[in-house]
């Protein structure tokens, strides 16, 4: 194992990490401000607005995890120059996604009673809808045009545990109702509609208005399905595929592919073609990628990973899938990566 990997894999003790629902564990972005107000090490934009790529060029949005006065709010850095300086809104979130127009953002709001919600604002960071979910926040995606949003948050309550955790996910009209969680969706597995009483549904990514993918997981097994909001059912693709991101030409799904190592399950990503069901696994990434990829373009992949030498932070890394190129650091100090292209 690389020194890179031995690290990373001590620093994910920071996380619970709960069979593929990661749920960032090392307190709020309140207590982080007030135990470390400094400005952030990291270069910044000091007037966002003359900024061409961190307000409203090609950009890519974060969660900011520098331990510093900015901690858990929601930054950005120019698409062109993601190492370069980045602005910060005044939201924080535990996990987000945005489109040029809407960014959705999950949220554990801590007080005498905990409680978590999905906030949806608009592209000058105006509020338009706040909604309860259900549980720790720990995944959301918008569709390609801003009007569905997926969560996935980890929960307890019901009666059957599906390997160690349960999950409830659920896809709204962004501005809008609900369409209910995805486990009350009618299941196809193999052809043969089952209705297995263990199943967790998790991880969203759309392809359009109505179709989406999904992992479903029953009998300790994990499997890739794909979903119809109109006819509200969920159909097995492909078996072993967990957190699906569909590429940007609709074409291949990234996910991270589990196996066990030292006891442990350890997630590589993998790339599965649609049409061949060929798959790929980068094995260039040593370090276990506990994450819902992100797609930069048709040929690279985003994902957080816990931060060398710096517990309670992270780095977002870029991959190519097309071959053996070793993993780059692309943004320091971030974690839950959004391209934004107007």
């Amino acid at each position: 194992m690389s020194q890179r990997a031995r690290v990373s894999l001590f620093l994910a003790l920071v996380f619970v990490v709960v069979s593929g629902v990661t749920a960032y564990a090392v307190g709020s972005a309140a207590d982080y401000r007030e135990t470390h107000e400094r400005t952030p090490s990291v270069p910044t934009v000091s007037h966002p607005d003359q900024d061409a790529g961190t307000s409203t060029g090609p950009r890519i949005l974060f969660r900011h995890t520098g331990i510093d006065e900015s901690y858990g709010r929601v930054g950005a850095v120019s698409l062109d120059d993601p190492s370069g300086p980045r602005s910060f809104s005044d939201v924080s979130c535990d996990r987000l996604d945005a489109t040029a127009e809407v960014t959705a953002c999950l949220r554990t709001e801590r007080g005498v009673v905990t409680t978590y919600s999905l906030t949806e604002y608009d592209a000058d960071w105006h509020e338009q809808q706040r909604v309860a979910v259900p549980g720790i926040p720990s995944r959301t995606r918008l569709s390609a045009d801003g009007t569905l949003v997926a969560t996935t948050t980890f929960v307890s309550g019901h009666d059957y545990m599906q390997a160690g955790f349960s999950t409830a996910t659920e896809i709204r009209d962004v501005g809008g109702r609900g369409h209910g969680d995805l486990e009350r969706f009618a299941l196809v597995m193999d052809g043969e509609r089952v209705t297995p009483r263990d199943r967790n549904v998790w991880g969203v990514t759309f392809a359009d208005d109505d179709t989406f993918y999904a992992t479903v997981g029953t009998n300790g097994e994990t499997h890739l399905v794909q979903g119809s909001l109109s006819a509200r059912t969920l159909t097995s693709v492909a078996d072993q595929v967990e957190c699906p991101s569909l590429s940007p030409d609709g074409t291949r799904i990234a996910f991270k592919q589990a196996s066990t190592r030292d006891g442990r399950t350890w997630w590589t990503p993998a790339v599965l073609d649609l049409a061949s069901g060929e798959r790929t696994v980068l094995d260039a990434e040593r370090a276990s990628v506990d994450d819902q990829l992100e797609w930069l373009d048709d040929h690279t992949l985003l994902y957080g990973l816990p931060r060398e030498g710096e517990t309670g932070s992270t780095d977002v890394w870029a991959l190519d899938t097309r071959g053996s190129v070793p993993p780059r650091l692309l943004i320091a100090q971030a974690w839950s990566p959004a391209v934004v292209r107007p």
